[in-house]
């Protein structure tokens, strides 16, 4: 799902808020102004954080396999993030 250049498997940053400055994925896209967010370790997949999108600063990178194992009710967990978000970080 794509709405305003965001889509579930994307790499975001928090501009606002305790969670300043850290890396998280967007989980789901809950409307055109709120998204689900996790990093498998601040935010572990099931207390995921229903964060404002204009308190994002969004990433050109995303995870393909979490994206689509998220959009196919597949399986995934919070070391799964963890693994994705570290091999990402080197990208950024």
């Amino acid at each position: 799902m794509l709405l305003n250049d965001l889509n579930v498997g994307q790499v975001v940053i928090s501009k606002s808020g305790r969670d300043k400055g850290r890396l998280f994925f967007i989980i789901k896209i809950v409307n055109k102004e709120y998204v689900l967010i996790a990093d498998g370790d601040y935010r572990k997949l099931d207390k995921a954080k229903l964060k404002k999108v204009k308190h994002l600063t969004k990433y050109k990178y995303a995870s393909e396999d979490i994206g689509n194992k998220i959009l196919n009710k597949e399986y995934i967990n919070d070391a799964f993030l963890r693994y994705e978000l570290d091999r990402l970080k080197s990208k950024l």
